[in-house]
Formats: C-alpha cells, sequence, structure tokens
C-alpha cells in the first residue's frame, strides 16, 4: 500500500479527491478571528491624517487642536519619525526567481522609497502625514480632524504614459526622469525583418486599467512594544508575512528576529494583502513611543485611497502574419504604473517573461518599462501581469482574424506552440499523481493533445450556436482563452477539473436556499 493509499483522513488518494475541510463550522457561527476582532489589554487606538493631494509639500503640521481633544494620547508625525530614526519600509521589489528575471539589475535607473509617514512631501492622495493616537476610535477619529496641516500644491501626473514624457513632473529630485525601469528584450532587428515581410499586420494600443483589491475586510493591526525584550509583534490582516516582517523591521531599523508579525484569520487575501504597508510600521513605532499596545482599524474609503493597486499597464503590441495565417513575430511596448513608491516590479518582468503566451512566436522584440506616478503603489494582484499580457495576445489575434478573414479558433490552433511550451510536461506532472474522480483519463488526453482540447471546448459550449441562442435587445457573445503559467519542476497546486453531478448540484442548490431562508429570518428577528 502506498503513503497516499494509506491516508484515510483527507485526501485519500491524493490529487483529484475531496479534501475534509476542518475550519467551516467554527466560521460558520462566528467563531472566526479577523484583524479587527485582535485586542491586547491596555491597548490604544490610532487613527491616521491623510493627504488630500496627489503632490504637494508639506509645509506645516499643527497639533496644539488635536492634543487638546479629550481622549488624545498622542500626535505623532513625520518630523517625530525622522527624530527617531524611522527608515522607508523595506521591500523587494526586483524578481527573485533567476530562471525568470526578465529585468536586470542594469535596467533599473533608481528605486523609489517608501517611508512609512512623510515629513515634507507627499506623492499621493492618501499618504500618512500624521498619527493621532487616543483611549478610544472616536477620540481618535476626533483628533485627527483637529490636526492642521498647511500644503503647497505641486503639479501631479497620475498615467504612466504622460509620467513618461520629458516635460512632465518629476517626483524624486535627483533623477532626470520618472522612469524608473527601462529595459529591451528579444531580437529587434529580426522582428523588424519579419514585419517588413509580413503579408498581415495587427496592432494595438491599449490600457489595462488599475484595480484595486477591496477585500471583504478592510486592513487592520496592533503593534505591541515589549521594552523587556526589545521585541515587537504585529498582529496584522496580512497574507505575505514575511514581507510585513521584512518591511516592518526594516523601516524600524531592526533586525527582522526583533520582529514578529502574526495573522489569524484573513477576510479576503488576493494579493493586495501579501505586501507591506506603512500602517503595520507605525502601529508598532508608536507602540514603544506611548509604552501601550496601538490597534488601527481601516474605514473603506482608507482602503479606497492607499490600498495598493494592481495592473495599470499600457501597452502598444504589433503582431505579424503571413497569408496563411502564421504568426512571423510579435513586437510591443509594455509600461507599467508602479505608483508613487516602488513596491514591485512584478507584474512588469512576469509579463515580458509570457508575452508570446502559448503561441509559437519566431521572433520577439519586446521594450517593458516602470513608471513613477501620482499614485498610490501598485504590486502582484491576482495572477501578477499574467492576464494582462494574455489579453493583448487574444486581442491581437481576434483583430487578425476580424480584419483578414481568419477563422478565430483555426488561427489559434495552427499558430499554438504544443510540446513547445512544456504542453508534454505538464501532463506528465498530472499522470504522475494518483488522479482520481470521473473526467480524469477525459482530462489528461486534451491536455497532451491541445487541438483536440479546443475543439472539444467549443463542442462543450456550442459555439457554432452561439448567434441561434442570441434574444433580441440582449447582449450574449463568446470568447475564448488561454494562460501560461512559468514553472520550475511541477506545478505547486493543481486538481483534475470536473463538472458536479446532477444530483449533486441539486443538494448544492437546495442547501443555499436553506441557508438563505435562516440569513433572512436572522435579520427580520428583533
Amino acid at each position: 500500500m502506498s503513503f497516499l493509499q494509506s491516508r484515510t483522513r483527507s485526501a485519500r488518494e491524493g490529487v483529484g479527491k475531496p479534501i475534509l475541510r476542518k475550519e467551516d463550522a467554527r466560521l460558520l457561527v462566528g467563531g472566526g478571528c479577523y484583524s479587527d476582532d485582535v485586542n491586547v489589554p491596555g491597548q490604544a487606538y490610532a487613527c491616521f491624517v491623510r493627504s488630500p493631494h496627489a503632490h504637494a509639500k508639506v509645509e506645516r503640521v499643527q497639533t496644539a487642536g488635536a492634543l487638546a481633544t479629550p481622549g488624545v494620547i498622542a500626535v505623532l508625525t513625520g518630523a517625530d519619525a525622522a527624530a527617531d530614526g524611522m527608515k522607508p519600509l523595506t521591500h523587494s521589489p526586483m524578481p527573485g526567481n533567476p530562471h525568470e528575471d526578465m529585468l536586470r539589475s542594469r535596467d533599473v535607473a533608481f528605486v523609489a522609497p517608501h517611508p512609512p509617514i512623510l515629513a515634507d512631501r507627499v506623492r499621493f492622495v492618501g499618504e500618512v502625514v500624521a498619527m493621532v493616537v487616543a483611549e478610544t476610535p472616536a477620540a481618535a477619529r476626533d483628533g485627527a480632524e483637529r490636526v492642521d496641516v498647511s500644503w503647497t500644491a505641486l503639479p501631479a501626473v497620475t498615467a504612466s504614459t504622460a509620467a513618461a514624457q520629458p516635460d512632465a513632473p518629476i517626483l524624486y529630485d535627483g533623477t532626470a526622469s520618472n522612469v524608473c525601469v527601462d529595459t529591451d528584450l528579444g531580437d529587434a532587428a529580426a522582428a523588424d525583418r519579419a514585419f517588413a515581410r509580413a503579408a498581415h499586420v495587427v496592432r494595438l494600443d491599449t490600457w489595462v486599467h488599475r484595480v484595486t483589491g477591496v477585500p471583504m475586510e478592510p486592513r487592520a493591526a496592533v503593534g505591541v512594544w515589549d521594552p523587556s525584550s526589545g521585541r515587537y509583534t504585529v498582529h496584522a490582516g496580512a497574507g505575505g508575512l514575511g514581507r510585513t516582517q521584512t518591511g516592518v523591521a526594516g523601516a524600524l531599523g531592526v533586525p527582522e528576529s526583533a520582529v514578529r508579525v502574526m495573522a489569524r484569520d484573513v477576510g479576503g487575501n488576493f494579493g493586495t494583502r501579501n505586501s507591506c504597508y506603512p500602517e503595520f510600521a507605525l502601529v508598532a513605532w508608536a507602540a514603544r513611543r506611548i509604552g501601550r499596545p496601538v490597534k488601527w482599524t481601516a474605514e473603506r474609503r482608507e482602503a479606497f485611497m492607499a490600498d495598493y493597486g494592481g495592473r495599470d499597464l499600457t501597452a502598444r503590441a504589433e503582431l505579424a502574419l503571413d497569408r496563411e495565417g502564421h504568426f512571423l513575430a510579435f513586437r510591443g511596448a509594455n509600461t507599467s504604473n508602479v505608483g508613487a513608491h516602488a513596491v514591485s516590479f512584478h507584474p512588469l518582468n512576469k509579463g515580458m517573461a509570457l508575452t508570446a503566451t502559448v503561441y509559437r512566436m519566431p521572433v520577439v522584440s519586446m521594450r517593458g518599462r516602470a513608471v513613477v506616478t501620482n499614485t498610490s503603489p501598485t504590486t502582484p494582484y491576482r495572477s501578477a501581469g499574467r492576464p494582462e499580457v494574455m489579453f493583448i495576445m487574444e486581442r491581437l489575434i481576434d483583430l487578425a482574424a476580424r480584419r483578414h478573414g481568419f477563422d478565430r479558433l483555426e488561427l489559434r490552433l495552427h499558430d499554438r506552440a504544443g510540446e513547445r511550451l512544456g504542453v508534454g510536461e505538464h501532463h506528465h506532472h498530472l499522470a504522475a499523481f494518483p488522479c482520481g474522480g470521473e473526467g480524469t483519463d477525459q482530462i489528461s488526453r486534451l491536455i497532451a493533445q491541445p487541438r483536440a482540447g479546443d475543439r472539444h471546448a467549443v463542442q462543450e459550449s456550442d459555439g457554432p450556436g452561439l448567434r441561434q441562442r442570441r434574444l433580441p435587445g440582449r447582449v450574449r457573445s463568446g470568447g475564448r482563452a488561454r494562460r501560461l503559467e512559468g514553472i520550475r519542476g511541477a506545478a505547486r497546486r493543481g486538481a483534475p477539473a470536473r463538472p458536479l453531478p446532477r444530483h449533486r448540484r441539486g443538494q448544492l442548490h437546495r442547501a443555499q436556499h436553506r441557508l438563505s431562508a435562516r440569513a433572512g429570518a436572522h435579520h427580520r428577528a428583533p
């Protein structure tokens, strides 16, 4: 009997078998412990004063009115942080995988620092300039409203293409441009020759707009200082605890061993929670300053202003094809808006690494730039650069099909890379594990035979019948897309996809109906 076969309690036969969840009962009855549920004896509460300007000088911060507010314990400013030796947060913007590094150190003009609290100049709406600590959350908010900040507004630029122009307002003194990363990849001369002999060329200028994570639970943190050990503890609503530990320790100027970061249940965690935020370092610093634990919980309006964003990629792309529709070359330029501070260049790097996606592309020429702007920083969010480049390539293929008379599916099929990009390896890894459940063998065959898989998907979705299913006055459309993940070794996670049996779907719907009815009765109860 194998090890996997001997497991009788969860995932009895490994990949493809249902795993018994253990946390649901606790969470469904309100037994979860989310960030705002964490409380420490003797804690005070923080509220932050944030910039209403995208770009401005901080001329003066007057705190007398806030300090006179009942319940206010302290008002901390950027000057106080500087006096205490606070440093910028320690981020790791450069890619860490040497096999996937499209960006090199020589391509980086500068890395925009990220101070947790600003004393002289703010660079986006929502940046922290003061911190009010009080006995209650209400007193902290009242005190924050009484902090008087004198500003001198400066020219601002929020779009990456505008910020990259020579005449754009410069965000950082001592730099000649807002372009902090500029790199070229591929063979530009070969791409130019391929485009010169192409029968068809399609071009696309697009912007994949910025998004914010909007997690179910806004961020929260509790900072605790232990003078006897000289160590900090931060209870944070974060997903990347290692990154948070590194960032907080760097800002406080202490070894990472002097900072402990803890998280229990986290309400929503897709990318934007995985990087370190200024507030996590500030509650720890404030706890040491006042000698008491300090707690902060974001309001939703704060989250919209100060949470890190994602995407925000401007792209210019070109695809060259011969008369039969074979791809000859791809040429493009990606400009990533990293915001006011360099938290991560990973989305730009990953997008450039997967430029050709799953298609056979003889020649590629790419330029990649990262630009600082007067916006909140961006960070990896839901696949970190992959969806943007997938959209660009698939959109180019649709444009080529529409303008030059090719079938959308057939154009993709005969230009697909197949085993050259590791489809055979994916199949090997899938077959190497004991995969159970109906449909597994079929999925394995479809992965090993990508053309058959594509046609099977079209058949199952009744692609040819789409026009007949359209209703008057209603919009209905169909799309096809693929994605590619760069892997080193076996896939990190995966399981066979299979449709839920009809009787199980009925059970699920009935259970959802019962839960909805109970929720309605609960809300109607006095």
